[in-house]
């Protein structure tokens, strides 16, 4: 088997052997949107099936492996979201990494982009340890969650719009259920800032008529209920980014510090 079975002793496995599996787009929102708690809507997120071409990918990276993680065994699963349940940050990326979250069982784990997001958030309270290595390494966000605009590892990093739209529910139930906390969200790269829009609007929040671009530590205000909000949109640490210096430590630290301290006065 190429993925590892649900409720098999994966560490933070959130879903068991009878978890709904959700096979086409229709399915997906059904589940989503029945969905009461985040530890549902997190396993049911785990299992998807909904895009084919996802799970053939997904799958076959599991199995053939890349030479340096050979003797490892891969997640091969939708990575769902991870962090505080009652957060004032949310940070929102494109997709897990073939190699990364794919292997690893839990979003921006186990891959370059993540040693240098971890590290950041390390450095500005946000999360415990420096590194994130596995599911399992003890690693935990403070006042922090992560989500992905896409739940599984696409070829060449780049999924479909089909594929983006199949998962919007995911995306739309999750923030919905960790609305009534949520003061900052940090959109990773153009495509999160894309993404997390409308899912934002349909999960309840009150946007702006017209969608800024994107840019590094650009800031658009947004409220829920009564309660201000922040998208604050952060370029993606991606080998490409830091090699070329496009992305720095400072530039990484200064949004999360901004969150962090937004977060710290809600």
């Amino acid at each position: 088997m190429s993925f590892v079975p649900p409720g098999s002793g994966w560490p933070g496995d959130p879903a068991g052997p009878g978890t709904p599996v959700a096979r086409d787009a229709h399915e997906v929102a059904k589940l989503a949107a029945e969905s009461r708690t985040l530890a549902d809507l997190t396993a049911m997120q785990s299992v998807c099936r909904a895009c084919p071409r996802l799970v053939e990918w997904r799958e076959e990276v599991a199995d053939v492996r890349r030479r340096a993680f050979a003797d490892e065994t891969y997640w091969g699963r939708p990575i769902a979201g991870w962090g505080d349940d009652a957060p004032h940050t949310l940070i929102v990326g494109l997709a897990p990494a073939a190699h990364g979250g794919n292997r690893t069982g839990r979003i921006f784990t186990g891959d370059r982009s993540g040693d240098w997001l971890f590290a950041s958030l390390h450095r500005t309270g946000l999360a415990l340890k420096e590194t994130s290595v596995h599911a399992g390494d003890g690693q935990r966000l403070i006042g922090a969650r992560m989500m992905a605009a896409v739940r599984c590892a696409p070829p060449a990093n780049k999924p479909t719009p089909e594929e983006r739209d199949t998962c919007f529910p995911w995306l739309a139930a999750e923030l919905a259920l960790v609305a009534g906390t949520t003061r900052v969200v940090v959109a990773l790269g153009g495509f999160a800032w894309q993404a997390v829009w409308p899912a934002l609007r349909a999960a309840g929040f009150t946007l702006p008529s017209r969608r800024p671009a994107f840019g590094h530590a650009v800031e658009v205000p947004l409220v829920h209920g009564a309660a201000p909000v922040t998208l604050i949109g952060c370029y993606h640490p991606s080998q490409q980014n830091t090699f070329t210096g496009r992305v720095t430590a400072e530039m990484l630290d200064a949004v999360f510090a901004r969150a962090a301290a937004l977060g710290a006065t809600a």
